[in-house]
């Protein structure tokens, strides 16, 4: 099994979780392949982030959504069309747990995998 971020990046965000506030958020695409199958996933994750140096995740505060799971391999195209819409669906997902991405402060500049 292969498992590959294919994008992840770190942003400010709020999210009180397990009576824990949290002001940061990662957020991934994730492709996952094994035997002929692909599966991508929107995931983010809130931690403390409660100075510039602490970047402990803390993995309670999880949330993720299958959006893509059949036959095939890694495709360019695939993953550029899941990125257009990327955004929307953390945000759906942020909402489920009371959680807010503030998209226009990246805490770190984006990785692409």
């Amino acid at each position: 099994m292969k498992v590959i971020n294919v994008y992840e990046q770190y942003f400010e965000a709020a999210c009180i979780f397990n009576e824990v506030e949290r002001h940061a958020a990662k957020v991934m695409l994730v492709a996952t392949s094994d035997s002929g199958m692909i599966k991508y996933e929107a995931v983010a994750t809130f931690f403390p982030y409660n100075d510039p140096e602490d970047f402990v995740i803390s993995y309670d505060a999880y949330v993720s959504k299958v959006i893509y799971e059949g036959k095939g391999r890694r495709s360019k195209k695939k993953e550029a069309k899941y990125l257009e819409s990327f955004r929307e669906e953390i945000d759906e997902l942020v909402a489920s747990i009371d959680g807010e991405i503030y998209w226009d402060k990246p805490i770190r500049e984006a990785s692409f995998g």
